[in-house]
């Protein structure tokens, strides 16, 4: 027995599972606050558990909260195939990123289960630990301790802005395994997300086929000037750290238009210090945010970045210093998952196209270990991270019928 375009999800289960799993970590403006190994989260990992369970999954924990829920396979040594994403939400996240690509695998383990299909692979579908990185950086730490990237001792050690540490966290919130990290193999893994970006739907595509993944480079900034009197001190006397960083702001939008079309580069999160009215800042701490497809181009990117920041301090009389906070090089997917991506798509009849990701994915850290792929469905305007951030069921479903295809292949269907 093969997969036949007759095959498809649930679509209206799958909003419902959606729209559930929204209503836990409500945001202020209709989104989501559901931050890594809080309260909310812990209450989502458990909705998730009991949905996987009534499947008749097993679940497995590691010891960075890694949820595995599998459905058993035909053959006891043929390796998982894995599909997911993570559950944890920005601040002022929405109902989607994250959360569609671990709902859109327990549709999946659902579908086969009614209609009755063994596959030769077990099929597990994860739920990965922080990805987000906003209450503890960085970003996608549990997959990247599951690599290698991270140690467990680190990652346990981090601490969010009233210094818990997350270690501490996980244990309290009742999610920390005993698991060893990373002891799991594959077959391969597939994850579904949201495009976080507007060509999609700007282009009227239904399905993103991702080909690679964007490197990034997360550099963190320190400059520091004098405090002074905003009113008493002459211009030509000042050491003005919030001005070095407007410069630097500028520099670094200038040269990530220089690597146009395919680069980019903002200035994140800040600080000023002591941010009062009436005083010339003192000192800034600011990260800057450079991404490319090319490793050679992010590394001209930071380069010209502390060369020029370095001018602008010795100009104005600053103090700096420069930290890699995160980082990781440009991804290219597995052509053979790729392809069962792309096949899924053009025998389904959906509109396509390939797609490079802009954003960090923790199949960007697995790719490293597993043969791996992406596929991505629009957002409206290209909005995410935000609570505004909205999908609708219908590219819900073909993102989610093209992955049920492509994890189904790959895992085969038993006669």
């Amino acid at each position: 027995m093969t997969i036949n375009s007759n095959m498809r999800i649930n679509s209206d289960r799958l909003w419902d599972s959606l729209m559930e799993m929204a209503k836990i970590g409500p945001g202020i403006a209709g989104g989501n606050n559901r931050q890594t190994v809080t309260d909310e989260d812990a209450e989502g990992r458990k909705l998730f558990q009991t949905w996987c369970e009534a499947e008749g999954c097993t679940m497995g924990l590691d010891k960075m909260g890694n949820m595995f829920a599998r459905r058993e396979g035909t053959d006891p040594d043929a390796l998982p195939v894995y599909v997911g994403s993570h559950l944890d939400t920005q601040p002022t996240g929405g109902k989607y990123d994250g959360v569609l690509g671990v709902l859109s695998g327990l549709e999946i383990v659902r579908q086969l289960n009614e209609m009755k299909v063994k596959t030769k692979h077990p099929i597990v579908v994860v739920n990965f630990t922080n990805e987000e990185g906003t209450r503890y950086a960085p970003a996608m730490m549990a997959s990247g301790v599951f690599v290698g990237k991270h140690t467990l001792e680190w990652a346990y050690s981090r601490e969010d802005a009233k210094g818990l540490k997350f270690g501490d966290e996980l244990k309290r919130v009742g999610y920390l395994g005993d698991e060893e990290v990373g002891a799991r193999k594959m077959h391969a893994f597939f994850e579904l997300h949201i495009e976080q970006g507007p060509i999609l739907e700007a282009e009227n595509h239904e399905v993103g086929v991702v080909t690679h993944g964007q490197g990034l480079k997360w550099l963190q900034v320190t400059l520091t000037g004098k405090e002074s009197h905003t009113g008493s001190t002459p211009m030509p006397m000042r050491k003005n750290a919030g001005l070095g960083m407007a410069r630097v702001t500028e520099l670094v939008n200038e040269i990530a238009l220089s690597h146009a079309p395919d680069a980019v580069g903002a200035v994140g999160h800040c600080d000023v210090y002591p941010n009062s009215r009436n005083i010339i800042p003192g000192k800034v701490v600011f990260t800057i945010d450079f991404r490319h497809p090319n490793k050679d181009v992010i590394l001209d990117m930071a380069t010209r970045m502390e060369e020029g920041a370095k001018k602008i301090c010795e100009d104005n009389g600053l103090g700096m210093e420069i930290e890699q906070v995160s980082g990781f090089d440009p991804v290219e997917f597995d052509k053979d998952c790729v392809s069962s991506v792309r096949n899924a798509a053009e025998r389904l009849g959906y509109s396509h196209r390939d797609l490079i990701s802009g954003a960090g994915h923790d199949a960007c850290w697995i790719n490293s270990v597993a043969p791996t792929a992406m596929v991505m469905c629009p957002c409206v305007d290209g909005l995410s991270h935000n609570e505004a951030e909205e999908i609708s069921p219908e590219w819900a479903a073909a993102g989610t019928n093209v992955l049920f295809h492509a994890v189904v292949e790959t895992a085969q269907i038993v006669e």
